[in-house]
């Protein structure tokens, strides 16, 4: 038994779970781990969030948001226990009812579960923000596209990058400035179909559980919009994201041209920060199947980079960055490490 498996048990213990089966749980994009809990007090279950401190990552930050989205009426999981310091959180189990797994099965669904969480998108929007979230700045937003460059173009190409890096800083950052400069909600940073639950025995925006919200900043009321609606792990199908889009609109005060243009802008940053994320998990972690999403980020990216208003950015992005078709892809993947990293 490893150092961090002893810990963990011993918080188990203290929190009267010690005698619960454990059955680990599909990760995400970080190095968090879950366990599912059965057979706790009282025939309980629970889902272990794990996070081990030493690789950088912290519980606080979603111990606090969801006290912050469980006071305003939302459907954050409760937590149990929770051990900030050693990185372990118990929490309620929402089950399997992801957005993703039943419209895989459902799609007929899709529509239905897409309006709700635009509900819960808008009835969040319409909280003060939660305290102590840092600004999403424009500045701040355009510099977190590096992955883009310190990870995709360096694994895609040998080009020197450093010039078209910082041109798209800057023109991204105009850009924001313009567009999207408004930070004055709650943005959950990963609102999509993988980290929303269909809790269809609640009513109202409770019958959406929401997940993977530690990262939660204040920013642009289109930005977890764009997320649910240019997801990277799946397909929406004909029409979808329009109608989703227009339900929020519906039940928002924001004007929709200039709402729009925010989500382009914010689309644009967004898929391209994901196309060096996924690369790197490929690298770091051997997580190797972020790559086969690439084509598809690469695709919403370019959707939004024809916006009038992003020729420029459209044109630097374009003229250094390959697009990851498949022969690229088979090439990066085959560059990565062949065993995952715990």
């Amino acid at each position: 038994m490893t150092p961090r498996e002893q810990r963990r048990l011993a918080f188990l213990r203290l929190s009267g779970w010690e005698q619960a089966q454990m059955t680990p749980l599909a990760g995400d994009a970080s190095t968090r781990c879950y366990l599912r809990l059965t057979g706790g007090p009282d025939h309980q279950r629970a889902i272990l969030m794990d996070a081990d401190p030493q690789t950088g990552d912290t519980q606080h930050a979603f111990v606090q948001i969801a006290g912050y989205l469980t006071a305003a009426g939302f459907s954050a999981p409760r937590i149990f226990a929770a051990d900030i310091a050693q990185g372990f959180v118990l929490l309620e189990d929402y089950g399997d009812g992801l957005f993703a797994k039943i419209l895989a099965y459902v799609p007929a669904q899709e529509a239905v579960l897409y309006r709700a969480a635009a509900d819960c998108l808008a009835a969040l929007h319409r909280q003060p923000a939660a305290p102590g979230l840092l600004p999403a700045s424009a500045d701040v937003m355009a510099k977190l596209i590096d992955p883009a460059f310190e990870w995709y173009a360096a694994k895609a190409t040998s080009e020197n990058m450093a010039k078209a890096k910082i041109a798209t800083v800057a023109l991204l950052g105009a850009s924001l400035r313009r567009h999207a400069s408004q930070c004055s909600v709650t943005v959950l940073r990963d609102f999509h179909a993988e980290n929303l639950i269909w809790l269809p025995e609640r009513t109202g925006i409770c019958r959406v559980g929401l997940l993977d919200f530690q990262d939660a900043v204040v920013g642009h009321p289109a930005y977890d919009l764009v997320s649910l609606t240019r997801d990277a792990r799946r397909d929406l199908g004909p029409g979808v994201a329009a109608l989703t889009t227009q339900h929020y609109l519906s039940q928002s005060p924001v004007e929709p041209a200039p709402f729009l243009d925010a989500a382009a802008v914010l689309s644009v940053q967004r898929n391209l920060r994901i196309l060096g994320i996924f690369v790197r998990l490929a690298f770091e972690a051997g997580k190797t199947r972020y790559l086969d999403l690439l084509p598809r980020v690469w695709d919403h990216m370019l959707y939004d980079l024809a916006h009038p208003d992003l020729s420029d950015i459209a044109r630097v992005i374009t003229d250094n960055l390959p697009a990851p078709d498949s022969k690229l892809v088979t090439k990066l993947k085959a560059a990565c490490p062949q065993t995952p990293t715990p």
